[in-house]
């Protein structure tokens, strides 16, 4: 699907990674050496950030949206709506958007949500925030976005404890009658449902009936990584070619292409093959992995001292689900970016 945005400007990001840094010699006297420097190599990463015992997805979004709140100077009050994006919300219930709306100080009619999305949830959280904005009933969302795979991860699975961070992020998105269009191209195949997934734990009983599950731990995320690879070389290209024909922009009118940072190897060649100049495609799985929904504003966040930011920006989303989503935003108005660790 394509569609266009108008009157939504982000005013503000932050992101929070955990104070914890997990670098692979952690994981050596478990799986080798050699395996930790073949997998380090595959997919680029070599230190993530791991939250404790206490902290979850819902905390790194809460010391995020503080610190945004606090650095616009807006009032907890003016906030109309607060939406949660995450696969590791803090219960099955409540809500956890209902619960932040509490500890962040936002009145009681602020309306308050969850959406369960992964990978391209930063995306559609974008989407779907600027589609509440009429600039009647609602004027200001605060769109949360964060996950902890490293709590869903088998630790005994080498592909999967080794790839994935911990963060989080907040984003203020204001209705602005002068801001300029925002593009989006969304889609999903759920015939890929089950190449990543962890298929215990939900309403519906566990399904034998699918080999490649037979040594996985149900309870756990498992991916089916060769599956979950071609997925991603078949459609971010194209996704990134149907996002700029939509919006009618060159690639070289673009300031920043975020993609999320699924696989460095893989990443790498998608650039290549879309003729992008990688300093306008920065990575940054190197030290943070892949930190499933939050990964493209940890990458903007990141990349604030090094890239240009607040220009014409492409936010590239793609994975479980399958699902996926891409956008084209102007970041001109935004007054804060910034990255904290708690």
């Amino acid at each position: 699907m394509n569609t266009a945005i108008a009157q939504m400007a982000i005013r503000g990001m932050v992101s929070a990674v955990p104070a914890l840094c997990i670098s692979n010699a952690a994981f050596e006297p478990q799986f080798g050496a050699a395996a930790v420097a073949d997998i380090a190599k595959m997919t680029g990463v070599q230190s993530r950030r791991h939250t404790n015992s206490q902290q979850t997805a819902a905390d790194l979004c809460q010391a995020a949206a503080n610190t945004l709140l606090d650095e616009l100077g807006w009032e907890r009050q003016s906030v109309d709506a607060v939406i949660f994006i995450s696969q590791t919300p803090d219960y099955r219930l409540p809500a956890s958007a209902c619960q932040l709306q509490h500890q962040l100080g936002l009145r009681p009619s602020c309306a308050a949500f969850d959406v369960n999305l992964g990978c391209s949830g930063y995306v559609y959280g974008l989407w779907l925030a600027g589609k509440l904005l009429d600039g009647v009933a609602l004027r200001r969302v605060l769109l949360l976005v964060g996950d902890t795979i490293s709590k869903i991860v088998n630790p005994a699975d080498r592909a999967t404890a080794l790839l994935f961070g911990d963060a989080g992020s907040a984003t203020a998105l204001e209705f602005d009658a002068a801001a300029p269009m925002s593009h989006f191209v969304l889609g999903s195949d759920g015939a890929g449902a089950r190449n990543l997934i962890i298929p215990q734990g939900g309403a519906r009983a566990y399904l034998d009936d699918d080999a490649r599950l037979a040594a996985a731990d149900p309870r756990c995320l498992y991916m089916d990584g060769a599956e979950v690879f071609n997925f991603t070389l078949s459609h971010v290209a194209p996704l990134v070619t149907q996002l700029l024909a939509f919006a009618g922009v060159s690639k070289e009118a673009v300031d920043l292409f975020a993609f999320h940072q699924a696989n460095s190897f893989m990443l790498r060649h998608i650039i290549k093959k879309l003729k992008l100049d990688p300093l306008k495609a920065p990575l940054n799985m190197e030290r943070y992995g892949n930190t499933s929904c939050a990964s493209i504003p940890l990458l903007i966040t990141d990349a604030a001292t090094a890239c240009r930011w607040d220009g014409q920006v492409a936010m590239i989303g793609f994975g479980v689900g399958y699902s996926w989503a891409a956008a084209l935003l102007n970041l001109g108005s935004m007054q804060v970016n910034a990255l904290i660790e708690i």
